[in-house]
């Protein structure tokens, strides 16, 4: 209702969220009148003065989502068992936590883990590998050029997504094993490195009690969120 009466008021409104986690935002998709939204979270002290330096353009907003918004509040894997009971919470969505079950269940969300826009954009270029085999205690090394291409300088975080193509148990589609945020000035491009391991592969066994990999058919995905994959690499662990 709040932002209805602003709407009323105003041409063109940015909705502040000043909040703590995630919120309903059925209202911002598709609305008439808003033209985007600042996660401002908790600010603390300096969060005013911050959100005013990204309002007013004296800064730029480079921060990426650490939660999955969802469209719906069905959408949630806890949802369905939250409140079952007032003496215990079963966590039905198993390793499924977060933006795990929304990339495996194929559920679209509002915002996605690991979004964030910024006033300039970034383009990725071709990846490089330096094998597409590892063998036990080996690295894969993954490089990916991005390259400012708007008119002021920005941050982005570039993010490495690893999926076991098949496994014995359940595992998530994709699983964030890397990020690096990289500064660049317009027309400037950095090339960005990831070092896979095999830790980054293996998943806890409750059989062995211990952390154990399987070999087979891998994938890496970068991208700048959970969501926008920019390229993909398939791998194979022998």
């Amino acid at each position: 209702k709040l932002v209805d009466k602003v709407k009323a008021c105003f041409p063109k409104v940015i909705a502040v969220l000043n909040v703590g986690g995630m919120v309903d935002t059925s209202w911002f998709c598709g609305c008439d009148g808003i033209q985007g939204a600042l996660m401002a979270w908790q600010g603390g002290m300096e969060g005013g003065l911050a959100m005013a330096d990204i309002l007013c353009a004296d800064a730029v907003p480079s921060g990426k989502l650490v939660d999955t918004f969802a469209k719906r509040l069905e959408d949630y894997p806890s949802s369905a068992g939250f409140h079952e009971s007032i003496d215990y919470v079963e966590y039905k969505e198993d390793v499924l936590v977060g933006y795990r079950w929304f990339d495996t269940k194929k559920i679209k969300p509002q915002f996605p883990f690991g979004f964030g826009l910024s006033y300039t954009t970034f383009e990725y270029g071709k990846p490089t590998v330096s094998t597409k085999t590892m063998s036990a205690g080996g690295t894969i090394i993954v490089r990916v050029p991005v390259k400012n291409v708007g008119s002021v300088e920005g941050k982005e975080t570039v993010q490495l997504y690893i999926g076991d193509v098949k496994c014995s148990v359940t595992r998530p589609l994709k699983e964030l094993k890397g990020f690096e945020k990289i500064s660049l000035a317009p027309g400037e491009e950095k090339v960005v490195s990831f070092t896979i391991t095999d830790d980054m592969l293996k998943f806890y066994s409750d059989r062995k009690h211990d952390w154990v990999f399987e070999s087979g058919a891998f994938k890496a995905y970068i991208g700048s969120s959970s969501r926008d994959i920019k390229c993909t690499i398939p791998f194979t662990l022998k």
